[in-house]
Formats: C-alpha cells, sequence, structure tokens
C-alpha cells in the first residue's frame, strides 16, 4: 500500500536498526510482550503493514515518546503510529473507548460550526477577564471533566479558575473564548483526522480573530497540539503558544512575578513533595525546568522519583483508549514510586495525568498502597498567593 510506504518514509522507519531499544524502554512492551515497537516497524518494512492495521495492538501505544529519546536513529515512531491509525480508521478500525465515547462524542459534536456552547458558567465574579488582552487562556475540556470525573474529585474547574487568578495576579486579564472548542489532540492521535481538522480550524479562526499574541494553555496536549499540530495540519496560529508553568517560570526569572508566595499558606498539605512530568509537556515540548523552579518558588521540597524528567513513566493511558489491566498496572507502578520517595503530595501539570492516578487510587483492592493527595500546580500557586 502505497499510503502505507509513505508513512515509512515520513517518519523515518526505514532508518530503524532494529537495536530493541524502544522497546526495552516500552511501558506497554514490559508488561505485554505482545507488543514491541520494533516488530510494529519490522513488520510495515517487511510489507505487512496492511496487517498492521487491523491488529488490535496498534491501539496499545500510548505514543509517549518514550521510545524516541533512545532511538539512534531518529525514528519517529509515535507519528508512525498515529498515522497508521488515520489509515486503520478510514477501513472501519479503531481503539476500544474507555468512556464509553462520551468524551469522543462531545469532541465531535464541538465540531459543528453551528454549535453554540454555553462554557464560561465557571468564571467567578472575583476572575478578570478582557475582550482586548494580548494573551488568550485557552482552557481546552477542563470544565466537562468535573461532570464526567466528579466521583473522583477531579480538578478541572478549579485549575481554570485558578489559572485566571494567577494571571490576574501576574497583570493579565486574559481573553476567554465563550464558544472555544476542545483542541482535538485525542481524535488526532487516535485517527480521527477529518474532525481534528474540523475542530482546528474553528479554533484558528477564533484565535486569530481575537487579535492576541500570546496563547496560554493548562493543559499539556492542548500547548502540543496548537503549537505544533495546528501548523502541522491546518494552519500555523502566528501566535506564541505556552503552558502556564513556562510564563511563571519565565517572570520569576527575570524577577517580574510581581508576586509573593505564602508558602506556609499550603505547607499544611506535605513537607515533602513529587512531581510526575506529563508526557506532552515532558518529552514531546522539552518543558522540564519551568514546573520544578515553580515548584522552588513556592518554597517546597522536591523529591525526585526513581524515573523522571526525560525518563518519566506515563501516567498509562493516552485518548481515552484502550485503557485496561496493562495501563491500570503502569498507573500503579507510578504511584508506587510515587510512594517510594517518602512525599506526601503528588504534583502535576497535566488535569489527565490527575484524572488517570484518582481513577487508579479509586481501586479498592488497593486500599492505602497507592493512596496519596493529588494536586495541579497552578491551584497551588494559587492557593500560595492567597
Amino acid at each position: 500500500m502505497q499510503a502505507i510506504q509513505q508513512i515509512i518514509k515520513s517518519t523515518k522507519a526505514y532508518y530503524c536498526l532494529e537495536c530493541g531499544k524502544c522497546t526495552s524502554v516500552c511501558p506497554i512492551s514490559r508488561r505485554e510482550p505482545a507488543y514491541s515497537p520494533r516488530l510494529t516497524v519490522e513488520r510495515a518494512l517487511w510489507g505487512e503493514g496492511e496487517e498492521l492495521l487491523t491488529d488490535v495492538l496498534l491501539w496499545s501505544c500510548l505514543t509517549c515518546q518514550h521510545c524516541s529519546t533512545r532511538c539512534p536513529s531518529d525514528v519517529h515512531y509515535v507519528e508512525f503510529i498515529r498515522d497508521l491509525r488515520a489509515l486503520a480508521r478510514g477501513t472501519g478500525e479503531e481503539g476500544l473507548c474507555s468512556h464509553g465515547e462520551a468524551i469522543q462524542t462531545w469532541m465531535r459534536m464541538m465540531a459543528s460550526p453551528e454549535l453554540k456552547q454555553n462554557r464560561l458558567d465557571w468564571l467567578d465574579e472575583d476572575l478578570k477577564v478582557s475582550t482586548n488582552s494580548d494573551t488568550v487562556y485557552f482552557v481546552g475540556c477542563l470544565p466537562y471533566y468535573d461532570v464526567l470525573f466528579d466521583k473522583i474529585g477531579a480538578q478541572g474547574v478549579e485549575i481554570a479558575q485558578s489559572a485566571v487568578r494567577v494571571l490576574n495576579r501576574l497583570g493579565i486579564e486574559p481573553i476567554v473564548l465563550d464558544n472555544e472548542r476542545c483542541c482535538g489532540h485525542d481524535l488526532l492521535w487516535e485517527g480521527d483526522v477529518a474532525h481534528f481538522r474540523k475542530l482546528a480550524e474553528l479554533n484558528i479562526a477564533m484565535l486569530r480573530e481575537t487579535g492576541a499574541r500570546r496563547i496560554v494553555t493548562t493543559c499539556p496536549e492542548c500547548a502540543r497540539t496548537l503549537k505544533i499540530d495546528y501548523p502541522a495540519h491546518v494552519g500555523d496560529l502566528e501566535m506564541e503558544v505556552i503552558h502556564i508553568t513556562e510564563l511563571l517560570a519565565d517572570k520569576l526569572a527575570r524577577n517580574e512575578s510581581r508576586i509573593t508566595y505564602h508558602a506556609s499558606r499550603i505547607t499544611h498539605h506535605a513537607s515533602r513533595i513529587t512531581y510526575h512530568d506529563p508526557c506532552r509537556l515532558g518529552r514531546h515540548l522539552g518543558v522540564y525546568d519551568a514546573p520544578r523552579q515553580v515548584i522552588e518558588a513556592l518554597g517546597l521540597k522536591l523529591v525526585e522519583m526513581e524515573h523522571s524528567g526525560k525518563n518519566a513513566l506515563c501516567c498509562g493511558t493516552s485518548c481515552w483508549t484502550n485503557c485496561g489491566a496493562i495501563n491500570k498496572q503502569i498507573q500503579v507502578d507510578r504511584l508506587r514510586e510515587v510512594r517510594a520517595t517518602g512525599a506526601e503530595l503528588l504534583i502535576t501539570a497535566c488535569a489527565k495525568c490527575q484524572i488517570h492516578f484518582k481513577c487508579a487510587m479509586d481501586d479498592v483492592r488497593l486500599g492505602e498502597e497507592v493512596g496519596m493527595e493529588i494536586r495541579d500546580l497552578v491551584t497551588l500557586v494559587d492557593e500560595a498567593l492567597g
């Protein structure tokens, strides 16, 4: 199939040395011997590409990019998987949705130009927003997560409110779009390129219309999608895209934060904390130092896990797809790493990572073995500001 050959070429799969370094670090392969990035590439190279499109293992990859950090040939494996999934979806194949298609359904509903949403009810009176700021706060799906994951205490709306409060303390009254759509990240990575493009086109038009020069996100996946995938697939926003931890770290470095943290306001949470690097913020965007600089500024004692930074373990699930026993093992293993540090608080910078870990903790069979408090970093910054 010519399309598969093009994918092999564009992702440098031809340069695979069959060294197996990708498989050795793959979180799925270490728990499911039937799955191997090396063998997946080898099958495509040996002409089994069409068989791959119907293989359920095609949907196992977490696209965490851990393999790419070890590949000596610069094979773009996660893009290889992403593009194969798009082909597979075109033939009627798809991964198993973890939440009954609820999340994917609202994403596809948002792809309709006629849709008018009521998505700003979370803005309290103390949150100052503008219609002509140079900064847009891209909220993403945070308000929707609270509804679906209320049982496990998702922080969706709290993260969004904290972000606006923190931006206000920096002297920024951001634009918040009243009809913003999902960025489309999950649809793109599970092969639904058509709906991803529709979402991107709608968001690009709204964002350009603001006249702002910068977009701030609290979601690493939104940051990656707006910064990398929109220009590659639809069009360049011609705006700076940064995660809020990058903005905070930059202000600290320039001594322009205009704010004073009061660590005493948050020390009741923990004297020792640890930080989980989200895959999209870390390996995909290369942002490792910024969250740690913010944590240091908060006066918290950071204890690193055995696997952190570029070697951080994934939260175990991607695109709300194929979350089964193996994914649960990955989450539990990560939480055991957290407990091994002696930390009393786990900090994340990704709402999805928090949801996945809280979901794993919700298993009564594990009891207190992996249970602990989890907070998003921006909510702690907000709390420290008072």
